[in-house]
């Protein structure tokens, strides 16, 4: 299957694993289809699934009191999806994982993850890893959003993701950035490419 190769990749990108762990580790994932603007997660219920992106885009959002929509981060191959806080704590969410467009994953069950990683030191090791990454990413992005300006904030998404323009609606771009979508629009025509 294409997808577990797409996978393996990416494990042995962050960790690389012997070959009976792989099998191990390869053996949990189910390959899983979504439509576009399909929710695969809602605010209220507990993530049972990490996905594994192996094509199409998505994002994880929030909705403040005030119905105010906060796009959070965006995931497309090959990468690592869902909303991972819930996942790992096993508790109710408080954001949304939606397709934004029709996406093809692999998707493994909490309780096999589990299992996996305390049976199998290497792998919870790569998902301990891949983690801390994601962490490192996440504090990266609030220092962009507390200390930079709309515009640096716009060029350090291109250079960290050059080709989102084309993969992710400016409208959602522009909320991800915290920038109004008519600024986002002078960006556009402002910053070099």
């Amino acid at each position: 299957m294409e997808e577990l190769q797409k996978l393996k990749q990416l494990v042995t990108g962050i960790r690389p694993l012997s070959e009976q762990d792989w099998e191990a580790f390869a053996a949990v994932w189910t390959r899983h289809t979504a439509k576009r603007k399909e929710p695969l997660t809602l605010a209220g219920e507990v993530e049972h699934y990490l996905y594994f992106v192996a094509d199409g885009v998505q994002r994880v959002y929030y909705f403040d009191d005030q119905d105010r929509e906060a796009t959070l981060v965006f995931t497309y191959s090959p990468s690592f999806g869902g909303v991972l806080d819930s996942f790992m704590l096993q508790q109710p969410s408080r954001y949304y994982y939606e397709t934004l467009t029709p996406s093809v994953f692999l998707r493994a069950p909490f309780p096999e993850l589990q299992r996996l990683m305390q049976t199998r030191p290497a792998i919870e090791s790569m998902i301990r890893e891949g983690l801390s990454h994601s962490l490192s990413g996440l504090l990266e992005r609030l220092v962009e959003l507390q200390c930079y300006t709309s515009e640096e904030r716009f060029r350090k998404l291109l250079q960290r993701s050059p080709h989102i323009l084309q993969l992710v609606p400016h409208k959602y771009l522009a909320n991800y950035l915290g920038i109004d979508p008519t600024n986002f629009s002078k960006l556009l025509n402002k910053v070099r490419i």
